[in-house]
């Protein structure tokens, strides 16, 4: 018998936190795209327990996602989609267990938060796994672009992204259980 709150093969769910710049962008939108795709994939997909976004930056605290990223969401059909900008915690760490980075310079900012915690006590293996959301859509290394200063192609694009990366991250989860290293 498999564990409470795990799978029938003995998998605990995970939570996980996606982190972009301003938490109005990219990090809303693959919230939503994974909220979404784990909802309708599946009755409830059984490895997901948690699902938010934050941003490094505190500069929309409060704020809801870019017009933009919500019509770009709503243009495929995701429309109940709610959120509030908040600024990522060191304490988040602890929350979740995956802390997905949007792009490379966010991934150093966060890399050197997480640094710190563990320089300051907390062991390595208690904190987050901290991962390029890219590095899940088949192309190592691959960036969102920061589509606010843009069209709304830019939003179209991270979109196609979000799909591709959440995809490929259930797919991670179902067949390998996502347990690499840190």
């Amino acid at each position: 018998m498999a564990p409470r709150g795990s799978d029938s093969v003995g998998r605990r769910p995970v939570s996980v936190v996606f982190v972009c710049l301003g938490n109005i962008c990219r990090s809303p939108m693959a919230e939503g795209v994974f909220q979404h795709l784990t909802k309708t994939t599946r009755p409830q997909h059984p490895l997901i327990s948690h699902i938010d976004s934050a941003g490094t930056g505190a500069y929309h605290v409060g704020d809801d996602p870019d017009s933009r990223t919500m019509s770009t969401l709503a243009d495929n059909g995701i429309t109940g989609y709610r959120h509030h900008a908040r600024k990522f915690q060191p304490s988040d760490f602890k929350t979740f267990d995956y802390v997905m980075a949007m792009d490379d310079d966010n991934l150093d900012f966060l890399q050197r938060m997480r640094n710190k915690l563990v320089k300051d006590g907390n062991p390595d293996g208690e904190l987050a796994k901290l991962r390029l959301f890219g590095d899940f859509g088949g192309r190592k290394g691959e960036e969102v672009a920061d589509p606010y200063y843009g069209g709304k192609d830019g939003f179209t694009i991270a979109y196609e992204q979000m799909v591709r990366f959440t995809k490929g991250f259930l797919k991670r989860l179902e067949v390998e259980n996502v347990d690499d290293e840190k």
